[in-house]
């Protein structure tokens, strides 16, 4: 049996957003091409991997000014030239993966990647791959990282129109720049959100705790506490359970019939669908899975650098808010409810008409073809 594949989409596991991206392009594009999805830093140096992504979840949630600094720190770097020792094994095990799947088409979710990809066309090696298209999915909106940008591809896809301007304004060519949407799941496309004329009883809040225990106990005090309106929370722990679920369950114990909990879910498309308000972070995958069920958004952690674009494009279609101090969080929740939820009202249809949720579809239309015309170019030559 061949071990070769249409396409392969790589990914890291820094931040929920990669491994969104391409598991979802995964999901699309499996019907229609042999699809091999790989992390080549788990792979390659799977022990230093776990450490790098320990240190990346443990700095953007406790000291996101210092992540802040390492973030701009990366504006300056020429990855076409450094080539970290850390980062030595995953680049080889990509060289690995290309000569023993050959694949037609690579896209990478993680800005490192093409990189790698130059340097080993570079080195003579994976002799096939220098006729592969490289396509790569930023997941950033907006406030897009130089390792984005001066990454060597074919094609950049977008989240939005403004994502888009924003690259073409900095010198990317405009044909390369496809805007798609962000690649959430496949499933979105076939729910139905809850409607702007909804009666909102109860009013449904779903929250995506931080790993800090502290918050989770406040953040669904006030926003239980914040208005007379009957409002309901379901708390999704995740990763997070043995860490928060004491605290969770004095939270749903000091107010009964009202606290759900979840762990790790792999509902959260209908979750976001059924919910009236999604309180998060601002990583990329939640702001655009909240966008594509076209559920208003409030933001309780921001990640200074990579996320605050996601903030803006949010803003910009207003869609939500950031409430990242005590208080903000009811300030705004009684903002959106009073006068009969007309501000929530508003929210709702502004993100209804903006919603993506077939994004993976339109993401994977233009990878295939991709694949077509390469494989077309290949029957000339012969």
């Amino acid at each position: 049996m061949s071990n070769n594949a249409d396409i392969l989409i790589l990914t890291a596991g820094f931040g929920e957003g990669h491994n969104s991206a391409a598991s979802n392009l995964h999901r699309a594009l499996e019907p229609h091409a042999t699809t091999l999805c790989v992390d080549p830093c788990a792979l390659g140096a799977p022990f230093l991997n776990n450490r790098i992504r320990s240190f990346y979840r443990g700095i953007t949630t406790h000291a996101p000014w210092l992540w802040r600094k390492i973030y701009l720190s990366t504006e300056k770097q020429d990855f076409s030239k450094d080539r970290l020792p850390m980062m030595r094994q995953p680049e080889n095990k990509l060289r690995e993966l290309i000569n023993h799947h050959r694949p037609k088409v690579i896209v990478s979710t993680y800005p490192l990647y093409p990189y790698f990809l130059k340097r080993i066309l570079q080195h003579g090696e994976a002799s096939d791959s220098h006729r592969i298209p490289v396509i790569t999915v930023v997941t950033d909106s907006i406030e897009i990282n130089a390792a984005w940008r001066k990454a060597p591809t074919d094609y950049w896809l977008v989240t939005d129109q403004r994502t888009r301007e924003a690259l073409t304004r900095q010198g990317l060519p405009e044909t390369q720049i496809i805007e798609t949407g962000f690649p959430v799941h496949p499933h979105f496309a076939e729910l139905t959100p809850v409607t702007a004329d909804d009666d909102l009883n109860p009013f449904r809040i779903l929250y995506f705790p931080t790993p800090k225990k502290p918050h989770v106990r406040r953040v669904s005090r006030e926003l239980l506490e914040a208005t007379d309106h009957h409002t309901t929370l379901t708390i999704v722990l995740g990763r997070n359970m043995k860490k928060l679920y004491s605290r969770a369950r004095e939270i749903k114990v000091a107010y009964p019939g009202r606290v759900t909990i979840k762990g790790w879910s792999k509902k959260v498309p209908e979750l976001l669908n059924q919910h009236h308000l999604v309180v998060g972070k601002a990583g990329g995958a939640t702001v655009h899975e909240s966008l594509a069920a076209a559920c208003p958004m409030l933001i309780h952690h921001l990640v200074p650098g990579q996320e605050e674009g996601n903030l803006e494009l949010l803003r910009h279609l207003h869609g939500g808010h950031l409430a990242d101090t005590p208080g903000a969080l009811s300030s705004h929740l009684r903002e959106m409810l009073a006068d009969n939820a007309s501000a929530w009202r508003s929210m709702k249809r502004n993100l209804a008409r903006n919603a993506r949720p077939s994004a993976a579809h339109t993401a994977a239309n233009f990878i295939l073809s991709q694949l077509r015309k390469h494989e077309e170019n290949q029957e000339d030559k012969h």
